[in-house]
């Protein structure tokens, strides 16, 4: 990376002077900050004078010849670069909507679900890059009006890159027979996004996209350090927090350059989600993995493509990170016949997928076999879905079992702890009703049904001790 960066007497100024407002009064921030109160009723251009002296800095960042561009220059709009490599950057890309504006809403849950300890670890990445400059600063004026205070603190960076830099977008293949201008808005936010990996390829040891119209969950990076602890020594090339198109994807900021490019070599061929999963696969990474519940929840109602109405959302989203299941190393077994490759791990681990059994009958088992004892203090398990609303568990309990036996397929002593309603178990306190350490959890078919079983997810907290 080269850098044209020029730190004026001016611009350190200005900054002390700001800085020097937050001290004052970070301690009084009620419900607002005082510095969006110092800003209020400043124009844009004033607020952004303010923060970025000499206008928006100029970063040059060499994307060496394997690229299809190099040499790319961005404009820092607001925000400085951190000398300490954060654990995570959160990028999104944000262009004017023909309907709704989501972006500050965004930004306000990123930060509002975060901890300052996590605060601390993370760096927010917004390219603003619609082709009209005017939209881009009044937005950039807004941000930084908003959330001076994290701009301040180094947590974010406003950048921009002029049109000049972008390939073609006339002219394009109409691959999928898809009309003109959306090959041309899908086409150009395959470089949006390019270019902001490329951006943020060091600022972090992890890079998480996410779009410009989600809502986070409480303590969402600390939920991603928890899965990434978990996926220590395998290389995986993509760990998903959510299903949903661009959202909650993570990468290792060590790929980020090389999907850059690829984003830039194919960006006419297909979407951006699209080209995702290819890239995964020529990684290697066969198979999704994906941690649920889902950390991240779609709430725009407008797409960002000509103003339709877009009602998707995750239906595995939890506000509450924290409130993650922990799910203890186990085998898996059914007496179930299983449906294709619907196998029993899919409704434990972090596979993609559900449960599928055909022909469940009173006295048919699912079994989760711990590798080791574990101190159970809740279960969650969900049946059924959507696609196949009757394949749910009519009638069902709950065991939970002690005395592994010797084919360590099954325990031999097992205890009722609840009956599943509509589909669904959940029970906390279980320390309570079978205290000490557990070895299985089973669940048993009570009643004959002509649906199959759908089992989407089991989900088990363990307590301190296991």
């Amino acid at each position: 990376m080269r850098c044209s960066l020029k730190r004026s007497l001016t611009a350190a100024l200005a900054a002390s002077f700001l800085l020097l407002l937050l001290l004052l009064h970070g301690s009084s921030r009620q419900e607002q900050d005082p510095l969006e109160v110092e800003l209020r009723g400043l124009t844009p251009e004033t607020i952004l004078q303010m923060l970025q002296p000499g206008g928006a800095q100029h970063i040059l960042r060499d994307m060496d010849d394997l690229s299809a561009l190099h040499n790319v220059s961005y404009d820092l709009l607001a925000g400085s670069l951190s000398p300490r490599k954060k654990f995570l950057a959160v990028g999104l890309a944000s262009v004017q909507r023909p309907r709704g504006y989501y972006l500050p809403d965004t930004l306000q849950s990123l930060f509002k679900q975060s901890t300052e300890e996590e605060l601390q670890e993370m760096v927010v990445v917004v390219h603003l890059a619609d082709a009209d400059p005017t939209w881009n600063m009044r937005v950039a004026a807004n941000i930084v009006h908003r959330f001076a205070h994290h701009i301040l603190l180094g947590r974010l960076l406003l950048i921009h890159v002029p049109h000049e830099f972008y390939p073609t977008l006339e002219g394009l293949k109409r691959n999928y027979n898809d009309p003109e201008e959306r090959v041309k808005f899908r086409s150009k936010q395959n470089v949006d996004y390019a270019f902001l990996l490329a951006f943020a390829a060091n600022l972090s040891s992890y890079y998480l996209m996410i779009e410009d119209d989600v809502w986070c969950a409480k303590s969402f990076l600390t939920a991603i350090r928890k899965a990434v602890a978990s996926q220590e020594g395998s290389n995986w090339a993509t760990l998903e927090f959510s299903k949903l198109g661009y959202i909650g994807k993570l990468y290792r900021s060590s790929d980020l350059p090389r999907l850059a490019r690829f984003l830039l070599l194919f960006y006419q061929e297909m979407p951006c989600d699209w080209l995702l999963v290819h890239f995964r696969l020529l990684l290697t990474q066969k198979d999704v993995i994906r941690f649920k519940p889902s950390l991240f929840q779609h709430m725009g109602l407008y797409s960002s493509f000509q103003g339709t109405i877009n009602r998707l959302e995750d239906d595995e989203f939890q506000a509450d990170a924290l409130d993650l299941p922990d799910n203890p190393p186990a085998a898996l077994f059914t007496s179930m016949s299983v449906f294709e490759n619907y196998e029993p791990l899919k409704a434990y681990s972090t596979a993609e997928g559900y449960f599928w059994g055909k022909d469940p009958a009173a006295g048919s088992v699912f079994s989760v076999v711990f590798h080791q004892p574990a101190r159970i203090t809740r279960v969650r398990v969900r049946t059924g879905s959507d696609e196949r609303r009757g394949d749910f568990l009519h009638a069902g309990v709950l065991e939970l079992g002690r005395r592994r036996q010797a084919d360590g397929r099954d325990c031999s002593a097992y205890t009722t702890v609840g009956t599943f309603e509509k589909g669904t178990f959940e029970q906390r306190g279980l320390e309570r009703d079978v205290p000490g350490p557990v070895e299985c959890v089973r669940i048993r078919v009570t009643q004959d049904q002509s649906e199959w079983l759908i089992i989407q997810s089991i989900d088990i907290w363990t307590t301190a001790g296991t």
